[in-house]
């Protein structure tokens, strides 16, 4: 086999929970040496461990963060860019051009798609008319009057209702409401992380702060949890790939196994027709429901010559077309399961 010349890619948030493996697996395709730069405001973090190199770099809040970005693509001659985290892929954005020419790729979508993807009202919003999508009942809140009046109005306490900022990362202000929820069972057998609060809580914790935050009242639905991947270019959905999200923990996917689902195919096509997100982004449904967009990378079921994080980089280098993508459809590793497990590095 010719072997393809070296690559080096940039890889920010490399403290997050997926990027060790993503990590281990871009170093480890076999058609080329792959070089990876992790890059992260911890300079602690777990990807220093795994990276070929890794630099400490500032907060993607910080003026100087994109000046840093750019001095280490340069200095590791890096060809490709992949922001990790929806807050650092939202500030990198606007400066993709500043990368490509610098001669550097950067795996992200256009700020105009993000600022839909990442909001959770404007995506529902943008897709509540198509009928070949989903999505939850909701209500758009601005007040503690508003929002007791958007809970009243979907049913509780008879129905199921959670809500959540529209604009959050992972499960950061998610709860569901419960009428009947034990605050000693809370304390005594639920774990800290719980999603449980009752609206009497929600009432105290706000009745008397001078301000309110946006939160979005919806539905509970019910149903199979499934994490869909996709490699999505010019309004496309190249490669899906679907995953069962069986146990969690904050948010975070730990059981899963890759499974067909091809009613929710075409339901993921209608999003990405209306939501023309570029390279790596994953979706979240319940019970067939959207529920939301990760437009960035998650949590992937690798296989040695099946890594999706790299095909996103292939397509961004011209290497592979887009109909090249789509043709690994039939080579995804369907069965093929994943369990995440605590671990620790030392140094």
């Amino acid at each position: 086999m010719t072997m393809l010349e070296p690559l080096t890619i940039l890889l920010t948030a490399a403290g997050s929970p997926g990027a060790s493996t993503c990590i281990r697996y871009l170093r480890g395709v076999s058609e080329r040496e792959v070089r990876v730069v992790g890059l992260d405001a911890n300079p602690k973090a777990s990807g220093r461990f795994f990276a070929d190199v890794f630099y400490p770099v500032p907060l993607a809040s910080d003026p100087g963060y994109i000046e840093a970005l750019i001095k280490v693509a340069l200095q590791e001659k890096a060809r490709v860019l992949i922001p990790a985290s929806s807050f650092d892929i939202e500030v990198v954005a606007p400066h993709a051009s500043r990368f490509e020419e610098a001669g550097v790729k950067v795996l992200c979508s256009s700020p105009e798609v993000l600022s839909v993807a990442n909001n959770k009202h404007r995506l529902y919003a943008a897709l509540e008319n198509d009928e070949r999508v989903k999505v939850p009942q909701f209500i758009l809140t601005d007040s503690l009057a508003a929002f007791l009046e958007a809970v009243r109005s979907l049913g509780y306490p008879e129905k199921g209702v959670c809500f959540k900022p529209p604009y959050s990362k992972g499960s950061r202000g998610f709860r569901y409401l419960s009428s009947n929820l034990s605050r000693r069972d809370l304390l005594m057998n639920q774990k800290p992380e719980s999603t449980l609060i009752s609206l009497e809580e929600f009432q105290d914790i706000f009745c008397d702060e001078p301000d309110f935050p946006e939160f979005l009242v919806m539905e509970t639905v019910e149903g199979e949890e499934i994490d869909t991947m996709v490699v999505g270019w010019e309004g496309q959905a190249l490669l899906i790939t679907h995953k069962t999200r069986e146990r969690a923990r904050g948010g975070v996917i730990t059981q899963g196994e890759l499974v067909s689902r091809e009613a929710l195919d075409e339901t993921v096509r209608a999003i990405v027709k209306q939501v023309p997100l570029t390279y790596n982004f994953g979706i979240q449904f319940k019970g067939g429901y959207l529920i939301e967009i990760n437009p960035r990378l998650s949590t992937f079921i690798y296989d040695n010559d099946f890594v999706e994080p790299y095909l996103a980089v292939k397509l961004a280098l011209g290497e592979l077309s887009p109909d090249q993508i789509a043709a690994y459809q039939d080579r995804a590793p369907i069965g093929r399961r994943m369990v995440r497990y605590f671990d620790q590095v030392f140094f």
